[in-house]
């Protein structure tokens, strides 16, 4: 293992199940005396095209042959964003680190899978890519998410928890001298479903949501769901909410004002339940994600968390690329051939240092 300094210079790509478009943050990661450190340099977020966006969407619904044509297309149009990308801000890279989008995530079968071929990417912006950063662990018999932990643990050692709010809240912390990571609940996926039935993209702040009621049963049947009932390590996916969530949003009759409000509540709930079951003295939580901006959804979970953890919102770069950061840092480590993948975290058999290489060719 090479311990002498070196910089790297990355461009990390995301696209989450939020599908609000893609993530784009150049970063420097520096490795000093045993300890990294980071800078994000300059970023984008690109929206998808409704066309893309649609297309992205039903991709679970298409066939083999269209799937694998569509995993193509949109490896080409990520390669094609990055060269402009780096065309425009005349940067030197050392390779790009793409998390993809993910269609099918079941691990329960021993799959999982991002779109994005990362030879169409290389090929498409002419740089060394890294990718698929996945499916290595669920051979291993691991749930191949979360993945952010590492960088967790890694680059931001100072805070006892560390809180996601995509379109999954999920969490990571140390637990007995391992890391912990797991999916909590649906969080802007559920916030973002109820506005589609009054023509919103999102709830922006969540000041729909702030003046709307608890509709008990809704708040009642979204917590039964039995995903709260399992142990760590796990993980949620499109089509788990596709199945069982949307099906409770559906037989609810009630105002999108208040069926907003409750699934403000019961992000909040789930999220605290969670932190309230490990024990730490005067801890500190980081949240980053999307729905660190839902007002509304920060202003609920710091009332049902006053007294047992201290929140630190971090400057908005974090917020908004933290996880194109981190996709970033993966490939940064599977370069160097060190563990990216956590057992601790997954529940796979090893540790591995998952991910893909492609050259431009």
């Amino acid at each position: 293992m090479d311990n002498s300094p070196r910089t790297y210079k990355v461009l990390g790509l995301m696209s989450g199940t939020s599908l609000d478009g893609l993530d784009i943050a150049y970063c420097h990661f520096t490795k000093d005396n045993h300890r990294w450190t980071f800078s994000i340099e300059k970023t984008s977020d690109i929206a998808y095209s409704q066309t893309l966006k649609q297309k992205l969407k039903n991709a679970i619904h298409l066939s083999a042959i269209q799937l694998l044509a569509l995993h193509n297309e949109y490896g080409t149009w990520l390669g094609n964003q990055s060269k402009a990308f780096i065309t425009q801000h005349r940067l030197d890279i050392d390779f790009i680190s793409s998390h993809g989008h993910t269609v099918f995530h079941q691990p329960d079968i021993g799959l999982t899978y991002q779109i994005g071929s990362g030879q169409h990417l290389a090929n498409a912006s002419g740089q060394k890519v890294i990718c698929d950063f996945r499916t290595n662990d669920v051979i291993h018999g691991g749930q191949g998410a979360p993945l952010v932990p590492i960088g967790d643990q890694l680059l931001f050692s100072e805070y006892d928890f560390c809180l996601n709010l995509g379109g999954i809240s999920n969490v990571s912390f140390q637990h007995q001298n391992k890391r912990i990571a797991y999916d909590i609940s649906p969080a802007n996926m559920l916030l973002n479903h109820i506005c589609k039935s009054i023509d919103l993209e999102y709830d922006k702040g969540g000041k729909i949501a702030a003046t709307g009621i608890v509709n008990a049963e809704f708040f009642e049947n979204l917590n039964v769901l039995n995903y709260y009932k399992q142990p760590f390590p796990k993980s949620l996916g499109y089509e788990w909410f596709e199945e069982q969530v949307i099906p409770i949003i559906n037989n609810t009759k009630d105002t999108a004002t208040n069926l907003l409000h409750t699934a403000v509540h019961h992000i909040a709930f789930q999220i605290a339940n969670e932190i309230k079951k490990v024990k730490k003295a005067n801890p500190k939580m980081l949240i980053t994600g999307g729905g660190t901006k839902n007002e509304y959804l920060i202003k609920v979970l710091s009332q049902k968390l006053e007294g047992i953890v201290s929140i630190n919102i971090p400057p908005t770069v974090i917020i908004d690329f933290k996880e194109a950061m981190v996709f970033g840092f993966l490939g940064v480590l599977k370069d160097r051939n060190e563990v990216n993948c956590l057992k601790s975290v997954t529940g796979a058999t090893q540790d591995s240092s998952s991910g893909v290489i492609y050259n431009p060719a």
